[in-house]
Protein backbone atom coordinates (compact mmCIF):
# COMPACT_ATOMS: atom_id res chain seq x y z
CA UNK A 1 0.00 0.00 0.00
CA UNK A 2 1.10 3.40 -0.71
CA UNK A 3 1.13 5.91 2.00
CA UNK A 4 -1.24 8.81 1.41
CA UNK A 5 0.49 11.72 -0.12
CA UNK A 6 -0.46 15.15 1.05
CA UNK A 7 -0.25 17.99 -1.44
CA UNK A 8 1.02 21.13 0.12
CA UNK A 9 -1.59 23.91 0.25
CA UNK A 10 0.77 26.32 -1.45
CA UNK A 11 0.82 24.15 -4.57
CA UNK A 12 -2.98 24.03 -4.74
CA UNK A 13 -3.47 27.78 -4.39
CA UNK A 14 -2.45 28.72 -7.96
CA UNK A 15 -4.61 25.95 -9.41
CA UNK A 16 -7.60 27.08 -7.35
CA UNK A 17 -7.05 30.71 -8.34
CA UNK A 18 -6.88 29.88 -12.05
CA UNK A 19 -9.90 27.59 -11.76
CA UNK A 20 -12.00 30.25 -10.09
CA UNK A 21 -11.12 32.79 -12.77
CA UNK A 22 -11.99 30.37 -15.56
CA UNK A 23 -15.24 29.28 -13.94
CA UNK A 24 -16.09 32.88 -13.06
CA UNK A 25 -15.71 33.93 -16.68
CA UNK A 26 -18.15 31.24 -17.75
CA UNK A 27 -20.85 32.39 -15.35
CA UNK A 28 -23.47 34.68 -16.89
CA UNK A 29 -22.98 38.33 -16.07
CA UNK A 30 -25.71 40.80 -15.40
CA UNK A 31 -26.22 42.79 -18.56
CA UNK A 32 -26.45 46.53 -18.38
CA UNK A 33 -29.56 48.22 -19.71
CA UNK A 34 -29.38 49.15 -23.40
CA UNK A 35 -28.24 52.68 -24.07
CA UNK A 36 -30.74 55.01 -25.72
CA UNK A 37 -29.60 56.71 -28.93
CA UNK A 38 -31.22 59.75 -30.52
CA UNK A 39 -30.86 61.84 -33.64
CA UNK A 40 -31.19 65.59 -34.13
CA UNK A 41 -31.46 67.83 -37.16
CA UNK A 42 -28.68 70.30 -36.38
CA UNK A 43 -29.82 72.87 -38.96
CA UNK A 44 -33.30 72.99 -37.39
CA UNK A 45 -31.80 73.31 -33.92
CA UNK A 46 -29.58 76.23 -34.96
CA UNK A 47 -32.52 77.94 -36.70
CA UNK A 48 -34.42 77.76 -33.41
CA UNK A 49 -31.94 80.18 -31.85
CA UNK A 50 -33.22 83.75 -31.51
CA UNK A 51 -29.82 84.91 -32.81
CA UNK A 52 -30.09 82.91 -36.05
CA UNK A 53 -31.74 85.82 -37.87
CA UNK A 54 -28.68 88.03 -37.29
CA UNK A 55 -26.37 85.32 -38.64
CA UNK A 56 -28.60 84.80 -41.68
CA UNK A 57 -28.77 88.55 -42.38
CA UNK A 58 -24.99 88.88 -42.12
CA UNK A 59 -24.54 85.93 -44.47
CA UNK A 60 -26.89 87.52 -47.00
CA UNK A 61 -25.00 90.83 -46.76
CA UNK A 62 -21.72 88.96 -47.30
CA UNK A 63 -23.12 87.18 -50.34
CA UNK A 64 -24.40 90.43 -51.87
CA UNK A 65 -21.13 92.29 -51.29
CA UNK A 66 -19.02 89.47 -52.68
CA UNK A 67 -21.33 89.08 -55.68
CA UNK A 68 -20.83 92.77 -56.50
CA UNK A 69 -17.07 92.22 -56.50
CA UNK A 70 -17.39 88.98 -58.44
CA UNK A 71 -19.46 90.77 -61.07
CA UNK A 72 -16.50 93.12 -61.58
CA UNK A 73 -13.90 90.31 -61.49
CA UNK A 74 -15.49 87.94 -64.05
CA UNK A 75 -15.28 90.22 -67.11
CA UNK A 76 -11.63 90.90 -66.36
CA UNK A 77 -10.89 87.18 -66.03
CA UNK A 78 -12.55 86.52 -69.39
CA UNK A 79 -9.94 88.71 -71.06
CA UNK A 80 -7.40 86.00 -70.31
CA UNK A 81 -3.96 86.66 -71.73
CA UNK A 82 -5.31 89.70 -73.63
CA UNK A 83 -5.79 91.65 -70.37
CA UNK A 84 -4.09 95.04 -70.28
CA UNK A 85 -1.62 95.88 -67.50
CA UNK A 86 -4.10 98.41 -66.02
CA UNK A 87 -6.92 95.83 -66.02
CA UNK A 88 -4.58 93.23 -64.55
CA UNK A 89 -3.77 95.60 -61.67
CA UNK A 90 -7.49 96.30 -61.22
CA UNK A 91 -8.20 92.53 -61.25
CA UNK A 92 -5.55 91.84 -58.60
CA UNK A 93 -6.91 94.65 -56.44
CA UNK A 94 -10.49 93.37 -56.76
CA UNK A 95 -9.42 89.83 -55.88
CA UNK A 96 -7.50 91.07 -52.84
CA UNK A 97 -10.51 93.13 -51.74
CA UNK A 98 -12.84 90.14 -52.17
CA UNK A 99 -10.52 87.91 -50.13
CA UNK A 100 -10.19 90.54 -47.40
CA UNK A 101 -13.96 91.12 -47.20
CA UNK A 102 -14.58 87.39 -47.15
CA UNK A 103 -12.23 86.98 -44.17
CA UNK A 104 -13.87 89.92 -42.37
CA UNK A 105 -17.35 88.50 -42.89
CA UNK A 106 -16.22 85.01 -41.84
CA UNK A 107 -14.82 86.44 -38.60
CA UNK A 108 -18.05 88.35 -37.92
CA UNK A 109 -20.22 85.33 -38.69
CA UNK A 110 -18.09 83.01 -36.56
CA UNK A 111 -18.30 85.48 -33.66
CA UNK A 112 -22.11 85.27 -33.89
CA UNK A 113 -22.23 81.50 -34.45
CA UNK A 114 -19.95 80.50 -31.55
CA UNK A 115 -22.42 81.46 -28.77
CA UNK A 116 -25.27 79.81 -30.70
CA UNK A 117 -23.23 76.62 -31.04
CA UNK A 118 -22.36 76.60 -27.32
CA UNK A 119 -26.03 77.12 -26.42
CA UNK A 120 -27.08 74.38 -28.87
CA UNK A 121 -24.55 71.93 -27.42
CA UNK A 122 -25.82 72.67 -23.91
CA UNK A 123 -29.42 72.24 -25.11
CA UNK A 124 -28.57 68.87 -26.69
CA UNK A 125 -26.98 67.70 -23.45
CA UNK A 126 -29.94 68.90 -21.35
CA UNK A 127 -32.55 67.33 -23.65
CA UNK A 128 -30.58 64.08 -23.84
CA UNK A 129 -30.29 63.84 -20.05
CA UNK A 130 -33.97 64.69 -19.58
CA UNK A 131 -34.95 61.94 -22.03
CA UNK A 132 -32.49 59.31 -20.81
CA UNK A 133 -30.44 59.41 -24.00
CA UNK A 134 -26.80 58.33 -23.89
CA UNK A 135 -25.71 59.20 -27.45
CA UNK A 136 -26.96 61.86 -29.87
CA UNK A 137 -26.09 61.81 -33.58
CA UNK A 138 -26.41 64.56 -36.17
CA UNK A 139 -29.17 63.03 -38.32
CA UNK A 140 -27.89 64.45 -41.60
CA UNK A 141 -24.31 63.32 -41.04
CA UNK A 142 -25.43 59.91 -39.81
CA UNK A 143 -27.60 59.41 -42.88
CA UNK A 144 -25.04 60.69 -45.41
CA UNK A 145 -22.20 58.65 -43.95
CA UNK A 146 -24.27 55.49 -43.74
CA UNK A 147 -23.71 55.15 -39.98
CA UNK A 148 -27.46 55.04 -39.51
CA UNK A 149 -29.46 53.14 -42.10
CA UNK A 150 -32.79 53.25 -40.26
CA UNK A 151 -34.01 55.17 -37.25
CA UNK A 152 -37.43 54.98 -35.68
CA UNK A 153 -39.02 58.45 -35.76
CA UNK A 154 -39.34 58.32 -31.98
CA UNK A 155 -35.53 58.63 -31.75
CA UNK A 156 -35.70 62.20 -33.12
CA UNK A 157 -34.77 64.56 -30.29
CA UNK A 158 -34.85 67.74 -32.43
CA UNK A 159 -38.07 69.19 -30.98
CA UNK A 160 -36.90 68.62 -27.40
CA UNK A 161 -33.59 70.36 -28.14
CA UNK A 162 -35.39 73.27 -29.86
CA UNK A 163 -37.63 73.65 -26.81
CA UNK A 164 -34.57 73.95 -24.58
CA UNK A 165 -32.95 76.40 -27.04
CA UNK A 166 -35.93 78.75 -26.97
CA UNK A 167 -36.32 78.72 -23.18
CA UNK A 168 -35.19 81.89 -21.50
Amino acid sequence: MHPTRKTPALLLFPALLIGSVVLGSLAPHAQSAPQKIALINVADVLKASPDDAAVTALGQKRDADLKTLDDQIQPLLKQGSQISPADKDKLNQLIATAQSKSKEYDAQINAKIDPITRKANAAVAAAAKANGVAVVFNANTAQQSGIVVYADPTTDLTDAVKAVMTKK
